[in-house]
């Protein structure tokens, strides 16, 4: 399924009007279901829709591995995941129950517990990386954003060694291409905590809490960083960069890796 669809437009230059055709992003409502059981509709792009939906309940909470689930099968002519897991985490039903509307794109909605997120394990010896290393992984990092630069509308996200990008995806929402990097780490068996996050948006706890679960040590975004991420990047022993743009990146925790 296509991730961008033509549409006629009129384009308006100063006194002129033109009309054309126009690249836009298509939104695609995809709907996961555990254990027959209907749990959320995503509003996101139409691609890795598999790694989306195993990255969304592994972010959540309902399952500790790849291995907790028996069989995932995608409908994308109906938008529907059909998971089916082996073991579910003893606390899904409270996530659940705590269903929390998020600062994310198109009012996407996260099952977490802050005070859980806390448990995760302080990150004592973050990742030796330069931070010229950053800036050449920011910048190939931004032109790999196809998507974003056909039609405007899309965040991206990846996940990155201290040579190269390894996984990216690009998607309406910036916690959806999150959650679509996780799935492909987690179903490729992707080893995480010696890893950076680079992100096109936003960095809000939801967004720190998904990558301090995977014990990514560095979180690097384009945009701004909320007071609560750089709280709870700082007490788990994450280091935050923002605004890396260019040569310009500002660091807001854990700066003892700087070379």
């Amino acid at each position: 399924m296509k991730d961008m669809k033509n549409v006629d437009i009129i384009r308006i230059r100063g006194d002129r009007t033109i009309e054309e055709k126009d690249m836009v992003i298509v939104e695609y409502p995809f709907t996961i279901f555990v254990n027959d059981e209907e749990l959320i509709t995503l509003l996101c792009s139409p691609s890795s829709l598999k790694y989306l939906a195993i990255g969304f309940i592994f972010s959540e909470g309902l399952i500790d591995s790849y291995s907790d689930i028996g069989d995932i099968r995608i409908d994308e002519k109906q938008g529907i995941a059909y998971i089916y897991a082996d073991r579910l985490n003893k606390l899904s039903e409270e996530f659940r129950r705590k269903r929390t509307i998020t600062s994310g794109c198109g009012k996407g909605t996260i099952f977490y517990n802050v005070v859980d997120s806390f448990k995760s394990r302080r990150i004592e010896n973050p990742i030796p990386v330069k931070i010229a290393k950053i800036k050449e992984l920011v910048k190939e990092f931004s032109r790999r954003s196809e998507l974003f630069l056909n039609t405007g509308g899309t965040h991206s996200c990846a996940l990155c060694d201290n040579d190269e990008i390894i996984i990216f995806k690009e998607d309406i929402g910036r916690h959806n291409a999150l959650d679509k990097v996780f799935g492909e780490a987690l179903l490729e068996g992707v080893d995480t905590q010696d890893k950076i996050v680079l992100s096109s948006g936003r960095i809000s706890s939801e967004m720190l809490i998904k990558a301090a679960k995977r014990q990514v040590p560095i979180v690097v975004s384009r945009a701004a960083p909320t007071s609560l991420s750089v709280e709870i990047a700082e007490k788990l022993g994450i280091t935050l960069i923002g605004f890396a743009r260019g040569e310009r990146m500002n660091l807001y925790t854990n700066f003892g890796f700087r070379k």
